[in-house]
Formats: structure tokens, C-alpha cells, sequence
């Protein structure tokens, strides 16, 4: 398909066809391949870069491939779902990529959230890799943009600078467009030139590229240069977005510009936090960067496989000591609960309270007992004479002799009567 397009303040016109070369039925399109390209060169240039980073390259690979796949789904699932009144009655163009159609937002969601995914299977730090990727992003959008100019699409209004662009494709789109842009109040001369949308921002991304490959050594934590990169595209992209006559909307807002002003409010705040906390922490391995990190050093080695193999060993001997330990803590506690009622059994059914009242009852009537036993004696007589000379005699008899005694051995012949308080009898 020929398409013209027309600078005419700088007197240039360009014929190309969209159709760069033809397989059989298979057609491959100047857009596929400069995407393609975009990608190669920034894949090239990141696997060059890793080493600053401290990135291994065999698991970043996994990682790239992944965000790939996952940007070319993402990218065309963001653009279908905004354009669906175009493809709803058409399922099969959902997947003709290679004629355009693919939303930079969408295909840097789904390239992260796969990229992600995979950086977690594979151990592969996040936020190196998110700086890495920023520069590579970077690279894909300033040549993939060319893409858009193929296809001639991605332009703006109207404007009378010498680089304003012009044609057939772009008169007819405008034609068909001025009610729609009209309600959100933007109002186009289709016989004007335009602003070369995708001219600016492939500029704009080129310029952010080199700004951040010269200060990747300085950067002060990992997760900095794509904080920056984010902040960087969503104030060219809130610019440019809202010169543009093809923006996504919903209600009447522009989707994309929305999302860009969001983008860099965040990333600011960011930025301007972590680099607080860096400065008042007052230490120099308060978030080290990655590369500087054992684990980093154990990668580019080749030998973190091995270490990481040994600490799943290690860990895997915890768990089953911790295991074996409650075990042998449970079976304890069983033992315990069954000798326990054998050999304490009265303690445990006994109240300390009423063997204490039982104790304190039993003493009160020993007491008791005691006292009338010794009031009972000091109340008793003998009743006949006869019986105590008989007792003394007994006693005489089975005392020895005066000679063979000592004198502190020898006792009276009667003993004192016992002292009481009632008067005795006389005899």
C-alpha cells in the first residue's frame, strides 16, 4: 500500500509502501520491522550493560525474553481494548500486530509484569533489572516511533512550523474525525499540516536515553534510573499526548496523558523519599547498590548456583530438625499427661484447703483429749490403804540395798501426792 507523505515547510515529500517484502502469502511490514529492530538494539545494548549492574547474563536472558512476549500482548491488548468498537466485529484483526496498533503503556505493563514473574523464578534482582530496562525501553520507543511513520499515524492539530507534515492519509483521517475531536474540543483543518507526534517523542525518548546512560555511574540506588526513566517519558508524554488527534479516551479524557501526569508525580515523590532516607541514614552500606553485593559477585562468578543449592540444603535440614524437635516435644508432653494421675493421685484429688481444715480438727481434738486425760488423773484417790502398802512394799522390794545405791539414786519410800486444787480427803 503506497503512502505519501508531505514537510511542506522543509519541501520534502516521501512515497514509500508499507509493505517492506512479500513470502509466499505472508507480507512483512515496515512496522514489524522497525519494532523489531528497536528491540534487537536495545536487547544488544542491556546484555552489554549487565556487568555495570551486576546482572549474570544467562538469567537475564529468560527475563528479556519473557518481557518481550509479555510487551507484544500487553501492547495490543491496551490498544484493542480502547479502539474495541473497531474489532468487535472483526476477532480475527485483534491479531494482526504487524498492521499496527500497539500502545507503548500497555506493552511496558505487560513487559513488566511477565519480566517480573520471571525475575522471581530465576533469582534475578528486580530493581537492577528495572534500571537496566529503562535504558533498553528507551531505545525500542525512539526507533519503534518510526513505525508509527510508515503507518502514518501517531501525528497531531494543526500547526504552522516548518516541520508540520501533510497527505492524503492524513486529510482523510482528519475528515472523518473533526465530530469526535470536536467533542473534546479540539477543532482541525484537514487541508493543514500537523505535528509529527511521533517525531517529537522518538526525539524526546533519544534525549532521555542519553541523559541516563551518562548517569548510570551515578546513580545513588537501584530502582533510581527507572524511577527517572518513568518520570522522564510521562512529562514528554503528558506534552505530547495532548497535541495528538487519535488519543485513547474514556468519557471524554485522554487515557494516556492521564496516566503520564500520574507517572510523574510518583516517580518524583519517589525519588525525592528514598534519596531522604539515603542522606539521613549516615551510612555508607545503608542500601548498598546491587553490584557491589556478595550476591551480585556469586553471579557474575558463576558460582551462585552452588550457594543457592546448599542453602536449600541447609534450610531443608532446619526444617526437618525443627520437625523432629516438636515431635520429640509432643511425645514428651503424652508421657507426662500419663504418669503424672499414678504418681501424684491424692494431690490431685485432694484440696489443699480441706486437708488443711482436716489437719487443724484432728489437732483440736488431740488437744482436747489430752486435757481431759490429765484432768481426770488429777482427780483420782486411792480408794484402800491396803493397796498403797502394798505398792510401797513392792517399790522397797525392788529397791537395792542403802549400801549398794548412791545417794543420788536413792528415792523415798512414797511418792508426793500429785498437787491439786480441791482439798483431799483424810484417812
Amino acid at each position: 500500500m503506497d503512502k505519501v507523505v508531505q514537510f511542506p515547510g522543509l519541501g520534502l515529500e516521501f512515497h514509500f509502501n508499507t509493505i517492506a517484502f512479500s513470502i509466499g502469502s505472508i507480507h512483512v511490514a515496515w512496522y514489524g520491522i522497525l519494532i523489531t529492530l528497536g528491540l534487537l538494539l536495545a536487547i544488544i545494548y542491556c546484555f552489554r550493560r549487565l556487568k555495570i549492574f551486576g546482572l549474570n547474563n544467562d538469567r537475564v536472558i529468560d527475563v528479556v525474553i519473557g518481557g518481550i512476549i509479555g510487551g507484544i500482548i500487553g501492547g495490543r491488548a491496551y490498544y484493542v481494548a480502547f479502539s474495541w468498537d473497531d474489532y468487535k466485529y472483526y476477532i480475527w484483526d485483534v491479531f494482526k500486530v504487524w498492521e499496527g496498533g500497539m500502545a507503548i503503556y500497555g506493552a511496558i505493563i505487560g513487559a513488566l509484569v511477565v519480566g517480573i514473574i520471571i525475575c522471581k523464578i530465576r533469582h534475578v534482582r528486580i530493581m537492577p533489572m528495572l534500571d537496566v530496562a529503562s535504558l533498553g525501553f528507551l531505545i525500542g520507543q525512539t526507533i519503534g516511533r518510526w513505525g508509527n511513520f510508515v503507518n502514518v499515524e501517531a501525528f497531531g492539530s494543526n500547526t504552522s512550523l516548518p516541520w508540520g507534515m501533510t497527505g492524503p492519509d492524513i486529510q482523510n483521517y482528519l475528515t472523518n474525525q473533526i465530530s469526535r475531536l470536536a467533542q473534546i474540543g479540539v477543532t482541525v483543518d484537514a487541508t493543514q499540516p500537523v505535528h509529527p507526534c511521533f517525531l517529537y517523542e522518538s526525539i524526546w525518548c533519544l534525549i532521555g536515553f542519553i541523559l541516563l546512560h551518562l548517569y548510570t555511574k551515578h546513580r545513588k540506588f537501584d530502582g533510581e534510573m527507572f524511577l527517572m526513566y518513568v518520570g522522564w517519558y510521562g512529562l514528554g508524554r503528558a506534552v505530547i499526548e495532548g497535541l495528538r488527534t487519535d488519543p485513547l479516551l474514556i468519557g471524554g479524557l485522554r487515557v494516556s496523558q492521564i496516566l503520564a501526569i500520574v507517572c510523574v508525580i510518583v516517580s518524583v515523590i519517589l525519588i525525592l523519599v528514598v534519596r531522604s532516607k539515603i542522606k539521613n541514614a549516615h551510612d555508607p552500606d545503608f542500601m548498598p547498590l546491587y553490584v557491589t553485593t556478595d550476591e551480585s559477585k556469586m553471579m557474575m562468578e558463576g558460582t551462585y548456583d552452588a550457594y543457592e543449592k546448599e542453602q536449600r540444603k541447609l534450610k531443608k535440614q532446619a526444617k526437618e530438625e525443627a520437625k523432629q524437635k516438636k515431635m520429640m516435644a509432643k511425645l514428651r508432653g503424652q508421657e507426662e499427661e500419663e504418669l503424672e494421675p499414678i504418681a501424684q493421685p491424692q494431690e490431685e484429688t485432694q484440696d489443699p484447703a480441706v486437708v488443711t481444715m482436716a489437719t487443724e480438727t484432728k489437732t483440736d481434738v488431740s488437744t482436747q483429749e489430752n486435757a481431759e486425760s490429765m484432768e481426770a488423773d488429777a482427780h483420782i484417790q486411792p480408794e484402800e490403804p491396803v493397796q498403797e502398802e502394798l505398792s510401797a512394799e513392792r517399790d522397797n522390794s525392788e529397791v537395792p540395798t542403802q549400801e549398794a545405791v548412791s545417794p543420788e539414786m536413792a528415792t523415798p519410800s512414797e511418792e508426793p501426792a500429785p498437787v491439786t486444787d480441791e482439798p483431799q480427803e483424810k484417812k
